[in-house]
């Protein structure tokens, strides 16, 4: 098996794969329409029984993986639905062969199979079919969700059969051996007679048992299943199928402490567990099962009365605690054989999912700096990128903002890597931009007017460079002077005199393609950026308010009303108010301006700048008020300080 599946997690171990692929030509729009329809019949109550069916769709899985469907039989694809157009009658045998054909790749573990004809009306339509279904069109296909459900309790009969011929103790019979594909060749010539080799086959075939128990919705049996599977594999060192069967018991479990799920859906499935303590004494009972199946069938199951007692007891199931040391067992005994390397990556992110529900972050990233070194085949740029994406994640999941940031900048970068012969630099700017809060970077100015910087300088400037470049290579000039002039205006105390020449030239080169605007920018994301205003270049040292020449000065007019008011006031003189208004008037400004009329104001300017810098354009900001440019051009010497004066 050398495909990852990323998005496992512990409570997939109960459910049964269902691929659903297309057919000839197929609307891609079309398809996922339907899929998603498909999607929503997720979960089925058995009838006459307390037990719930859990389903796992999938639109690609690789045969390969199929493979291991006997080591973890959620692994195995149960059920192919096929979605397929016909418009015509004289291509319907075309297309029922097409159908057959898909059915062989997953032939040898298809429980049952589905097609969906779209467009094909008249007598070959109307005739009954029970592995077909006809519909108009697109728009016209009102009962797919109940063929759906239909389909999975087809499932569920074949499921249940198994479960009950597996798990029967067939006195006489050689228990077969079940293996992985690259045991078949080391199993060749042993004696199938001896002790070790009975106890391994036993061993795995309770464990088997265990799976198709957790997946007909029989937790309680499958707790059993996986306890005795564990003793007899340990007690002949069978590592990989030990290592299977402590992680069956640690899904099982998580199931049960946690019925809401590790996988991070909210409402995605339904609350269980309370249903442990009384399925015991329920499974047993004539009419309690669905009436699918025969119930008396069910007291062949190979658990008998005294086993099943032992079934509703708390000792069969995990402590929170000791899941995660299972994992690790489990996970040790994986990382023995280099074959088992998605195994023991997946087990990793299971466990991760785990922690990261029990709040212990430091474990968690345990397993994931494991996760990281696992080595697998070559993977393509694609598989790369996904990886890299769960990783980050699984960091935010735990709280790791930084390491989450660091494998999504990861990601980005492998959008564009050498090898791929179109870049995404879309998909690389969009990362880029989700990286930023972990990286304590926001693009907006006046969060860094405060004057402390939160961050790594180094780090942050690195980025910021990444994102002008990527904007540049997007074909969009404005994103990157906007980048640019944030980058200069908020780094500008961590640049080097060679950084800010660097910087600074490479923004001349932008305005002068696109020249930089005040207003905002929308990015597709829905991101708007706000305007970056030079505040620092140059430095405002000093601001003073040029007072009026004396004739034009405001005076103050004193009012005899004003003074027959004051004598006759009512209020009593306060020490303490007068104090607080002196403390007040010491803070105003002492200048008189009069509104209308052309006042000037005296600035104490710096350059901090490595040449010489000149400035064509200044405009006050105030925040209850418009801005106003003044036309003031002037060059300040590097380094240097000047006296300004404008109205």
């Amino acid at each position: 098996m050398s495909v990852p599946d990323y998005m496992q997690c512990a409570e997939d171990h109960q459910t049964l794969l269902v691929a659903v692929q297309p057919v000839g030509i197929v609307p891609e729009e079309n398809f996922f329409r339907i899929y998603k329809r498909i999607s929503t019949v997720s979960q089925i109550n058995v009838r006459d029984s307390q037990r719930v069916l859990y389903i796992r769709y999938r639109h690609h899985y690789p045969p390969e993986n199929n493979e291991w469907g006997d080591f973890q039989t959620h692994r195995k694809v149960v059920g192919l639905i096929i979605i397929t157009d016909c418009s015509s009658a004289k291509d319907w045998p075309q297309t029922f062969e097409k159908f057959h054909l898909q059915k062989e790749i997953y032939g040898s573990t298809l429980y049952d199979s589905r097609l969906f004809v779209f467009g094909l009306q008249g007598e070959v339509a109307e005739q009954p079919r029970t592995d077909v279904s006809f519909y108009p069109s697109y728009d016209e296909c009102e009962t797919v969700e109940k063929r759906i459900e239909d389909f999975i309790e087809s499932l569920f009969i074949v499921l249940e059969s198994k479960r009950l011929d597996r798990a029967t103790d067939k006195s006489g019979d050689k228990i077969p051996l079940l293996c992985v594909p690259f045991e078949k060749k080391d199993f060749v010539g042993l004696d199938t007679d001896s002790r070790h080799y009975k106890k391994r086959c036993q061993g795995r075939m309770r464990k088997h048992v265990g799976d198709l128990c957790l997946q007909a919705g029989m937790l309680q049996d499958s707790l059993v299943h996986y306890h005795m599977a564990v003793e007899l594999l340990r007690s002949v060192n069978d590592f990989l199928w030990l290592g299977a069967a402590l992680e069956g018991l640690c899904s099982a479990s998580v199931i049960y402490h946690y019925p809401g799920g590790t996988g991070g859906k909210a409402g995605a499935r339904r609350a269980q567990g309370s249903s442990l303590p009384t399925e015991a004494g329920n499974r047993h009972r004539p009419g309690a099962q669905e009436v699918l199946i025969d119930p008396g069938a069910l007291t062949s199951n190979g658990i008998n009365a005294d086993t099943s007692a032992e079934i509703g007891r708390a000792k069969n199931c995990l402590v929170p605690e000791d899941i995660i040391d299972k994992y690790k067992e489990a996970i040790s005994y994986y990382s023995k054989y280099k074959n088992a390397g998605v195994i023991e990556l997946e087990a990793c992110v299971k466990a991760v999912r785990v922690l990261a529900i029990q709040k212990r972050s430091m474990e968690a990233s345990e397993f994931l700096q494991n996760a990281v070194y696992i080595n697998l085949r070559q993977l393509s740029e694609e598989e790369k990128i996904q990886r890299y994406s769960i990783l980050s994640e699984l960091y935010e999941r735990i709280g790791f903002h930084r390491k989450s940031a660091f494998f999504k900048r990861v990601a980005a970068m492998q959008c564009v890597a050498p090898s791929i012969s179109e870049p995404g630099w879309r998909a690389c700017y969009k990362l880029l931009l989700e990286t930023l809060p972990g990286y304590s970077l926001s693009l907006d100015p006046k969060d860094f007017s405060k004057g402390t910087h939160k961050g790594w300088a180094a780090v942050q400037m690195r980025l910021l460079h990444e994102l002008v470049y990527a904007s540049r290579r997007m074909g969009n000039p404005a994103l990157s002077v906007r980048h640019l002039s944030f980058l200069l205006q908020t780094m500008l105390d961590f640049l080097s005199d060679q950084e800010k020449k660097d910087v600074t030239q490479s923004l001349e080169n932008y305005t002068s393609k696109c020249p930089g605007t005040m207003e905002f920018i929308t990015l597709p994301e829905g991101l708007r950026l706000p305007p970056v205003p030079f505040t620092k270049l140059p430095i405002v040292r000093s601001v003073k308010l040029l007072n009026l020449p004396i004739s034009l000065r405001p005076q103050k007019m004193k009012s005899l009303l004003g003074q027959n008011m004051s004598a006759k006031s009512p209020f009593i003189y306060s020490p303490i108010i007068a104090h607080n208004r002196g403390e007040e008037r010491s803070k105003k400004i002492d200048f008189q301006w009069v509104q209308g009329d052309v006042c000037e104001v005296q600035l104490m300017v710096y350059n901090p700048m490595p040449f010489e810098l000149r400035v064509e354009n200044m405009s006050d900001l105030t925040p209850d008020s418009p801005s106003h440019n003044h036309s003031l051009t002037f060059i300040l010497a590097n380094c240097s300080i000047d006296v300004l004066s404008g109205a």
